[in-house]
């Protein structure tokens, strides 16, 4: 005999089998009771949460000879035709790839006719969402004035995508996702029944992998099981077979980037990726890691909540104590904006590299978390004594003064501007091209430029102003002013000295700038990247 899969063979027979959902099996077993059935139900509902299982026995329980408290007796013939698809009465359809508007006629055609056997014709249509909206009109009729002795049992994963003509003429049952404990718990029946040894570690990974699916548990048991035959599953043998990476591994990639060892994070990611691991699940797990850290900072009485073991839980109090929460929050924003690009991204390891960057060096984003992690980093750094005034670069150190001066000591506001009576030629074509020469530039870098405001500088330069804080520095930094001025001169064939500030003062730029823009008048074109 072949095979038959976890999730086939343990399907529930009856309500009580059914796990997590018991406000609606106590509804539905209770309309049988009292014999109050409606005509027409909705499922909703994520996948493998037991929409169809649960159809599948109420459509038997109605029509059950010997019905016990609600439940299918699974021994009369109306039950045994039922279980084994051959029944005439009940009819469960596709609307995945039978949704069009001839498919619904055959549906109202057929109702005419009363059942053969048992008490109700139950039509069970799954992903009801995938009808047409011919299909969907076709339907309302009859599922608004059935014949008395037809069911309808719509099942779907999204429901916003039903018509609310619809939705009207039906109960409707929300599904929850079910919860780590409960599929846990029945996996480890299963497992007895099977006669697999198992840990309870690795059972509990199963679970929260499912994402409150117990169909889904039940395939990924059956996966590890058949990959480590005859043995017992250990917490190791799932992590392998899933492509995850263990908690220990998490610890080490944040206390690298706590420490902002760029270097440290890439050899990790370098490890999980020689070991074959899912790249996508690395990154769920990390953000995971990251929100548990959280709410360990967050509150002292998160025990019950986290799901882990003594040991890993004292380890994330240790690093709930070297970080704020609002860094931790940066590195989810960080790392859930990357979940979102990996799943159509070409090169995953490129963007995550990228990501553990980012997280390392607060200064390549402009957003406002990521300022204020700037910030925190250097004030640690001298309180601890790492870096001494001597060591700072002079941008650092201007960075750190403009922070600390008084408003008081700022630099003053600026003179009125004085229109220049000639502008040389070699700044005029600058200003002119200027769009498509910092195409020419690295992408973070053209990106600030794009914000800069062009005006002249003494001595006939061409200054570059910036509003935000941000590009100012790293435009400042380094080497890239003279990737800039070697770029403009490529461009024109001459040399264009420059003078890059930042506008400190609360006025707009052109109360105290001129504005070259608008005094060359040139049409700018913007070259999509």
């Amino acid at each position: 005999m072949s095979y038959t899969a976890l999730y086939r063979k343990y399907r529930p027979d009856t309500f009580e089998d059914v796990k997590g959902q018991d406000h609606i099996v106590t509804t539905l077993k209770n309309q049988i009771r009292a014999d109050r059935i409606g005509h027409a139900y909705l499922f909703c509902g994520t996948r493998g949460t037991g929409k169809t299982t649960v159809a599948k026995i109420f459509a038997r329980a109605v029509n059950c000879e010997q019905p016990a408290d609600g439940n299918p007796c699974g021994e009369c013939p109306v039950c045994r035709n039922i279980a084994s698809g051959s029944s005439m009465n009940v009819v469960e359809i596709d609307a995945a790839s039978n949704n069009g508007v001839d498919n619904i006629r055959q549906i109202r055609e057929e109702v005419s006719y009363s059942p053969a056997e048992g008490r109700y014709r139950v039509y069970i249509i799954d992903e009801v969402h995938m009808l047409s909206i011919g299909a969907f009109n076709a339907l309302l009729k009859t599922l608004e004035e059935p014949p008395p002795y037809v069911i309808f049992i719509l099942a779907t994963t999204e429901a916003h995508k039903i018509p609310v003509t619809i939705l009207s003429r039906c109960q409707r049952y929300d599904f929850r996702r079910i919860s780590i404990d409960t599929i846990a718990a029945r996996l480890k029946d299963l497992l007895q029944q099977e006669q697999v040894e198992a840990e309870d570690a690795a059972v509990r990974y199963i679970a929260k992998a499912a994402d409150g699916s117990m169909r889904d548990a039940l395939s990924l048991l059956d996966q590890c099981i058949a990959f480590y035959l005859g043995e017992a599953l250990t917490y190791d043998h799932v992590l392998d077979v899933l492509g995850a990476a263990d908690t220990e591994v998490f610890s080490r990639l944040l206390r690298a980037v706590l420490a902002q060892d760029a270097a440290g994070c890439i050899r990790i990611l370098e490890e999980m990726i020689l070991q074959g691991r899912d790249l996508g699940q690395f990154v769920t797990d990390f953000i995971w890691y990251l929100r548990n850290l959280l709410l360990v900072k967050s509150s002292d009485d998160m025990e019950d909540v986290l799901d882990m073991s003594a040991e890993n839980l004292a380890l994330l109090k240790e690093e709930a104590d070297m970080t704020e929460p609002d860094v931790i929050m940066r590195y989810i924003r960080v790392f859930s904006e990357l979940s979102g690009q990996l799943r159509y991204a070409s090169r995953k390891r490129v963007l995550i590299e990228i990501a553990l960057i980012k997280l390392c060096r607060p200064a390549m984003e402009s957003a406002q978390d990521a300022l204020a992690d700037r910030v925190a980093s250097l004030e640690k750094q001298m309180e601890r004594g790492v870096v001494a005034a001597a060591e700072l670069s002079s941008q650092q150190a201007e960075d750190i003064k403009r922070r600390t001066d008084s408003d008081e000591t700022r630099a003053p506001v600026r003179a009125a501007p004085v229109m220049p009576k000639a502008i040389p030629e070699d700044i005029r074509q600058t200003v002119k091209n200027w769009p498509s020469i910092i195409q020419e530039l690295p992408g973070l870098v053209r990106s600030y430029l794009r914000t800069a405001h062009l005006s002249l500088g003494g001595e006939n330069k061409l200054m570059l102003v910036f509003d935000d804080d941000m590009a100012y520095t790293y435009v400042t930094e380094g080497t890239r002013v003279q990737e800039i001025t070697d770029c403009i001169s490529r461009r024109i064939g001459k040399a264009v000295e420059l003078q890059i500030e930042e506008n400190v003062n609360t006025a707009p730029f052109e109360e105290n700038y001129i504005d070259l823009e608008k005094i060359i008048h040139m049409e700018i074109d913007i070259e999509d990247e």
